[in-house]
């Protein structure tokens, strides 16, 4: 078996001049090379040697090229196959990328041909590995309660939930929007003493300002119009566990004093009743507003948001924690690629560049929302530079976030086809209709960019 951290280049052809050309130009290009003289010897020898390349001759007796292209694919899909050939055709050609070769080698090709492949190569298994390395470091401690981070601002925030989630009975979390306050508030709730009781959510942004008092505390019957049934409020229901309270910003002003004497006394009463209920709840309240200022604007009031700031917990926006987003995009491709079931092993250079300089308004779910739009349009086994600036161009402009709306984590696959069809064509245009070029600065096969023109075509029609 092959140890050490170079990547592993198994060469397998039946002239030796070929194996030693290859072998000295790969050592000098940092491989660790392992030669074979045949196809059956090479299929043998691959489960030792592990290989991360391949380069194999076409025509070889008894077990040829595409023999063991099929063969590798069946058993290690990760691993890259080039196949090399004197006898070039393109029927050949389409079969052997069909197959899943990486590319294909006309005899005898130039160094720099050799040299160009090689690099190629061994960036990806740089790639593979940082992303392999990234995953194990949120398996081993940069996932915490569901939030990854291991940047100074998220380590301060995962201390303060250590140590105020047992004791602490009211919670302010802030933060802008998309930055993960649910996930503290659940973190929250997990850490603390009621975690075996109910979490119970309510966005307060999202009831119709006449019916938050029916939602947080119940209503009995006939206590208004459609009041037919008597109905158990949120406070009730979240009785021993933990009650949170999203965009607390917006609640009406009416309502924010009926919440204070609730969060004061632990004690709610249902519209309509006559007597009052005892509850006891861990109460957390979250909003990406500024409450300070609209405590002095007086469009909320002093007394609630002192009550609920006893313990105030922000979470950092992602613009100050940049060193996390290796680490959120690795498990949202590997989410993302189980999801669609495509095998993503992670993101180029160029992407990763692209997605550190972006501003992320949105935050986190921007930022998971992107991921996820380029694994749809992506059709390789990395994300490349195109695909993630295709799905940030797909969300730009609402509302300043390159994503799809906060409330829709999964794109409208109409916009998504609109945007892969855009960039096709704006390539085109650029290239002068050079098809082939096209592909390559697409990232796309022939085949896939003719498939999706004809596609195009017959939709215009």
């Amino acid at each position: 078996m092959t140890t050490g951290n170079k990547p592993v280049l198994l060469v397998v052809d039946d002239e030796p001049s070929v194996l030693t050309f290859v072998r000295r130009h790969a050592e000098e290009a940092g491989y660790e090379v392992v030669a074979s003289g045949g196809g059956a010897q090479a299929l043998a020898a691959i489960p030792d040697v592990r290989p991360h390349l391949v380069l194999v001759d076409l025509q070889m007796p008894e077990v040829n090229g595409l023999d063991v292209l099929r063969a590798i694919r069946r058993s290690d899909p990760e691993c890259q196959v080039v196949l090399m050939t004197g006898y070039a055709s393109f029927e050949t050609a389409v079969v052997a990328v069909k197959d899943g070769a990486l590319d294909y080698l006309v005899k005898p090709f130039s160094v720099d041909r050799l040299a160009a492949l090689l690099a190629s190569v061994r960036e990806s298994v740089d790639r593979r590995r940082r992303l392999v390395r990234a995953e194990a470091a949120i398996a081993d401690g940069f996932a915490f309660e569901g939030m990854i981070g291991r940047s100074s601002a998220m380590e301060v925030l995962f201390d303060s939930l250590r140590r105020f989630a047992p004791h602490a009975r009211t919670i302010l979390v802030t933060g802008e929007t998309g930055s993960g306050k649910e996930l503290v508030a659940r973190a929250l709730h997990a850490l603390g003493g009621r975690r075996a009781r109910r979490f119970i959510t309510i966005n307060c942004s999202a009831v119709v300002p006449t019916l938050v008092e029916s939602e947080l505390f119940g209503h009995v019957r006939g206590s208004f119009t459609g009041a037919t049934e008597t109905k158990v409020g949120l406070f009730e229901h979240a009785d021993g566990g933990t009650l949170f309270l999203d965009e607390i910003g917006e609640l009406p002003l009416a309502m924010q004093a009926k919440l204070l004497r609730a969060v004061e006394y632990g004690e709610v009463q249902r519209v309509g009743a006559v007597e009052s209920k005892r509850v006891d709840v861990v109460l957390i309240a979250a909003t990406n507003r500024d409450l300070a200022a609209d405590v002095a604007a007086a469009t909320f009031r002093a007394d609630l948001y002192y009550r609920l700031g006893v313990v105030e917990l922000r979470v950092p926006p992602l613009r100050d924690r940049r060193e996390d987003i290796p680490y959120l995009t690795a498990a949202f491709v590997r989410d993302a690629a189980r999801r669609i079931g495509r095998p993503i092993a992670g993101v180029t250079p160029a992407a990763e560049r692209l997605l550190q300089q972006a501003p992320w308004p949105g935050n986190v779910r921007q930022l998971r929302n992107v991921v996820e739009r380029a694994c749809i349009l992506n059709e390789d086994s990395l994300l490349g530079e195109r695909d993630v600036a295709a799905a940030l161009a797909a969300g730009a402009g609402r509302d300043g976030q390159a994503g799809p709306p906060i409330d829709d984590p999964h794109p409208p696959a109409m916009a998504l086809a609109d945007v892969a069809r855009h960039q096709i064509e704006k390539v085109l245009r650029e290239v002068n209709g050079n098809k082939a070029r096209a592909a390559r600065l697409l990232g796309l096969s022939r085949r896939s960019l003719y498939r999706r023109l004809s596609e195009y075509q017959r939709t215009a029609s």
